[in-house]
């Protein structure tokens, strides 16, 4: 368990997170969300034990980051965003390095090593030197080593960076296996890997938490009325501007693709089978006509977008 009480943390004089609180409950996935400059990296660094907070605590599993510090970072394994790899090893000799560096020793290190390149899907490669080792093997090696000595808390910064598509599936998987067994945090600009992967997610811009939720909610929350997609055969500006004239409208936005349409309404359902109506009566051709919910990346662009102004 992870609870993160009023973080703040200034370098010089400018607070790059404050006054941040959550809590992470045993077992959960959980998605770091923030654009650039948000605090993210600086609140990964704090729950690690790089950076003591300015003010505010961190406690894992009951441990003060502040007065437990080395006891709670035998707690964590911390993937970062750039994998801290030694090329000239083999894959079994770095990760007899690093349960070296994390107190292991003889036949408990051995089991620890099997167990993790089993779980990272690495016995064909556990005597290859790292340098021969493809981009997406590196980050299983560096997931192995957050692994090793098996930490309760799992923190991966942006884990799927400068993978291919395929290496990025194989990653994905290899962290929803993690779920239940340990607690993850994930730090990532990827969104529909959040979506994919998360149970819930914490969203940062400028230094503060602007919302903490799973995705179905915050866009429930977020969604006032109905969106619907529409793909009409008429002149462009009049059927926006006949769409537009319905009551209970409130939005009608062109898509970049001619014809396609997004309209915002009323959360009235009567109002679907009066758009169709409409488009068909005016001797338009109505192509497609579906429901379009907010995503992830619409929730967050909103919520950023939103703070941003106030």
């Amino acid at each position: 368990m992870i609870i993160a009480e009023n973080l703040t943390k200034y370098y010089g004089l400018k607070p790059a997170v404050q006054n941040v609180s959550f809590r992470i409950e045993k077992g959960e996935i959980v998605g770091l969300l923030g654009p650039n400059g948000a605090g993210k990296t600086t609140i990964l660094r704090i729950l690690t034990g790089f950076f003591q907070p300015t003010s505010g605590k961190i406690l894992v599993d009951g441990l003060n980051g502040q007065t437990h510090s080395l006891e709670l970072r035998k707690k964590i394994g911390f993937l970062p965003e750039t994998v801290p790899l030694y090329d000239e090893l083999s894959v079994k000799q770095f990760l007899s390095f690093s349960g070296t560096v994390k107190g292991l020793s003889g036949n408990a290190l051995n089991t620890e090593i099997d167990r993790v390149i089993s779980a990272c899907g690495l016995p064909e490669h556990r005597e290859r030197r790292i340098r021969h080792l493809s981009k997406g093997l590196k980050q299983r090696v560096g997931l192995a080593q957050a692994l090793i000595n098996d930490p309760p808390l799992v923190i991966l910064d942006e884990p799927t960076t400068g993978l291919d598509p395929t290496q990025i599936v194989e990653v994905r998987k290899l962290i929803k296996d993690l779920a239940g067994q340990r607690t993850v945090l994930l730090s990532t600009h990827i969104l529909p890997e959040v979506s994919q992967i998360c149970e819930r997610v914490i969203i940062v811009n400028q230094g503060r938490v602007v919302a903490e939720d799973t995705p179905a909610n915050l866009t429930g929350q977020l969604q006032k009325g109905l969106r619907t997609i529409l793909y009409v055969d008429g002149p462009a500006a009049e059927v926006q501007a006949t769409l537009e004239s319905l009551r209970g409208v409130t939005r009608v936005v062109p898509s970049e693709r001619a014809g396609e349409l997004l309209v915002e309404s009323a959360a009235d359902e009567s109002l679907r089978p009066l758009i169709a109506r409409t488009i068909v009566e005016s001797g338009w051709g109505l192509k497609e006509m579906r429901t379009s919910d907010l995503s992830l990346e619409d929730v967050f662009v909103q919520l950023v977008t939103e703070e941003g102004k106030d």
